[in-house]
This record gives structure tokens, sequence and C-alpha cells, in this order.
């Protein structure tokens, strides 16, 4: 089964214009997602709309393609990739490219998933840590997914679900399981072409999560469990802790190697 990686890559964003090119010691952060995403795949494709970030791909050796500005999120991006292509792959990984720091093997776990499971789309989640609080269980910033016995998603909601009956809402982190949506998702190519073509469904519009389309049009989408906690970087002060975490790898490789 050949399954390929595409990076969406925007300049624009509200909150840190040009983010995809931003400094993180001594490589941009196009370049490190692009890196990571190759230990855990032989083809990676960079979609961007800007030329900024596609000099900046071809300056590091990476495969770029121009998508039009005028498409509406990642999924309609890596869409107009594969259409592209002189040969189609049997699947696409949407890798997220504010993502410096994320993990091959959790690439790896979406793959294994469309290679062996019969779901069309797959994602991921963690199970959230109770020490956390409820803060940041309830943070809109943060989704929620609930699954079946399948292991299929059921719901993604920006609210706290499952809701917790008969028990004050400081204690329901202790009542209950709950998991954290990591936007990392791999698509039959069959079905990319199909749901990126999908109009927009009322739950979609209400919570502004984009894979409540594809189960209100019947999708099935399977979530994968990782032990990961994602590191994205949404402002220019997000960098700093990018840049400790990859300190304290760099450390952490060299007293292995003495």
């Amino acid at each position: 089964m050949e399954i390929i990686g595409i990076i969406p890559s925007r300049y624009e964003s509200s909150r840190f214009p040009g983010k995809p090119l931003a400094d993180i010691c001594g490589k941009t952060m196009i370049e490190r997602v692009y890196r990571r995403a190759c230990e855990a795949l032989d083809t990676v494709i960079v979609a961007t709309d800007d030329i900024r970030i596609a000099d900046e791909v071809e300056r590091f050796g990476g495969n770029v393609m121009m998508t039009s500005s005028e498409l509406r999120s990642g999924t309609e991006r890596c869409a107009a990739v594969v259409s592209m292509l002189e040969r189609m792959p049997d699947a696409v990984i949407n890798i997220q490219g504010d993502e410096p720091l994320i993990e091959p093997s959790d690439i790896r776990l979406v793959k294994t998933s469309l290679e062996c499971g019969s779901a069309p789309i797959a994602t991921l989640a963690r199970r959230f840590d109770p020490d956390d609080g409820f803060e940041a269980l309830f943070s809109p910033d943060s989704p929620k997914v609930v699954m079946d016995a399948e292991m299929n998603a059921l719901y993604f909601s920006r609210s706290i679900i499952p809701y917790v009956r008969d028990v004050p809402w400081q204690e329901w982190v202790r009542h209950t399981s709950y998991h954290i949506h990591v936007g990392l998702y791999g698509y039959r190519t069959d079905v990319l072409q199909k749901i990126a073509s999908l109009p927009p469904a009322d739950i979609e519009l209400s919570e502004s999560l984009e894979q409540l389309r594809w189960l209100h049009a019947g999708y099935r989408v399977k979530v994968m469990i990782t032990e990961n906690r994602p590191h994205g970087v949404d402002t220019p002060a997000d960098i700093a802790g990018v840049v400790a975490r990859l300190n304290g790898e760099n450390r952490n490789i060299l007293s292995k190697q003495k």
C-alpha cells in the first residue's frame, strides 16, 4: 500500500504570520516538520500557496507543490496535490505544518491504521491526564473525542464530553476517562477526494471542527491512541517551549553517547 505524507503550509496566520519560516535552532519550522515526517514515510510533499515557503522547501531539498490560495482547509490542499500527481497513492497522511516536534511514531501509527483497518479515515487522540486539572480539560482549544467499542469516533467537541451526571464538575476527571483529539489525519485517497468536496455541516460550523463534516456524511473515523503530547506552535511565544524541548533531546543524546 502506497501512503504519502502531505504537509499543508500557509504563510498567512492571524496570530503568527510567516510561521512556517520561523527559525528554530537554525532550521525553519517547515524543515523540521518535513524531516521528521520523512523518518516515517518514503514520500513527503509540502503543499503551499506561497512562493516564499516553496523556495525554502526547495532550498533544503524537499518536495513542494503549489496549490491555490482559495483552498479552505488542509484536507482540500491534500486533495489538490493528489489530483496533480502522475500516480495516485493509496492513502494520504495530512501532517500539521506547525508541529516541529511531531513524533514519527505517531505518523506510523496512522499509517498502520490505514494499512490494516477498514475505516477510510484515521486520526489520533491521547488520554487526558487528570493531573492537568479541569481547566485544561475545559479549554475549547483542546477538542475532545468519544469513541465506540471499535474505536471509531462517535463525536468531536470543544465542550467536555462525556458529561458526568450527579457529580460536581470539579471531580469529573476522576470519574471517567477523557480523550484529547490530536489533529493528524490519514485518508484513503478515494475518500479524500469525496470529503474534500462535501458541503459544510451545521455541527461543523457550530464547533468549527472539520472532522464533524465527515461524521455527518456517514464516514467512519478510526481513532488510534498515542502517548505523545503535541507541541504545536500557534504564536511566537510557543517557539521558546519547542527550543527547550529540543535542547532537552540534545542533552539526552549526548549523555547516551558518553
